[in-house]
């Protein structure tokens, strides 16, 4: 059964994280319309396929907000829509007059979820996906990541928000809006880092052999054996020696070189340990 099956959605987001969220918000059974200016989508010249995915059984409407006739169309499509999508800066809904004060006004049954960069009263300031990391500390220059993780953390937080707002429009029969900011979003995922775990040297940044990526014969591997029971079996399939007496890094280092990286991934998987050979997507997808 699909929970959203009979909810309309019309998005004007943009970019990543709007697109994100009205994907997964349309696998659970919405309808959505996403309308886009004349110029189109950036993402969809900048990634095509992943546009044709996140866009996949949504109607896509081009119109020109700033024209009369635009507004009046989207208006159209807000009449018959349970949630509203954006992700324009406050000011910019003002200036289009799409709104939340506007809207409510016009539609009181529409729910509206605003993307924005920085919470409020930081809402104006520009950012992107980043700047946001680069605020956080998550950035180690001159490395650029290698993931959108603001982005797609604000779609997430986006889809919970809608869910709370529909909920909550089913049981009172009053239409909310709420914020979701990329930066905050993003926030959270500082936790680990903060409390040390994934700080250099913490236990799940090299602080524990047993929690960490080893050169194999022919690549790298990524071992997550956080538990007694993982641990006590690796010690004993590997017959390590040195686990009593001193950090077992050295030997675990040279026993991994000794296979290839899908070697161990099966030898792992035959035994119900946690090791895996670590990909490169955009270079295995060419081997």
């Amino acid at each position: 059964m699909k929970c959203l099956q009979d909810t309309k959605i019309v998005s004007l987001a943009l970019n990543a994280p709007g697109p994100a969220a009205a994907m997964r918000l349309v696998r659970m059974g919405a309808e959505c319309i996403k309308i886009e200016p004349p110029s189109g989508d950036l993402l969809k010249s900048a990634a095509p396929a992943w546009y044709a995915e996140l866009i996949e059984n949504q109607k896509v409407v081009s119109l020109d907000l700033k024209t009369a006739v635009g507004r009046e169309q989207l208006h159209h499509f807000l009449s018959h829509a349970n949630l509203l999508l954006t992700s324009f800066r406050p000011s910019a809904l003002q200036r289009l007059g799409v709104d939340w004060e506007t809207l409510h006004a016009k539609y009181p049954r529409l729910c509206m979820v605003s993307i924005i960069g920085y919470p409020v009263p930081e809402q104006e300031v520009p950012g992107h996906d980043l700047t946001y990391q680069a605020k956080l500390g998550l950035l180690q220059p001159p490395e650029m990541p290698v993931t959108l993780h603001a982005d797609m953390a604000g779609a997430e937080r986006c889809v919970s928000a809608a869910l709370e707002l529909l909920l909550h429009f089913a049981r009172t029969g009053e239409a909310g809006h709420m914020y979701v900011s990329l930066y905050q979003a993003l926030q959270d995922f500082t936790g680990p880092l903060t409390a040390g775990l994934t700080a250099p040297g913490g236990m799940l940044r090299g602080g524990f052999a047993f929690y960490s990526i080893y050169e194999a014969a022919d690549g790298w591997i990524a071992m997550g054996a956080l538990e007694p029971v993982f641990v006590k079996k690796l010690v004993a399939e590997l017959q390590l020696a040195s686990l009593l007496r001193d950090d077992p890094r050295k030997e675990l280092e040279q026993i991994f070189r000794t296979r290839k990286a899908a070697e161990w991934e099966q030898w792992a998987r035959d035994r119900d340990l946690p090791i895996v050979e670590i990909k490169n997507l955009t270079t295995d997808e060419h081997r």
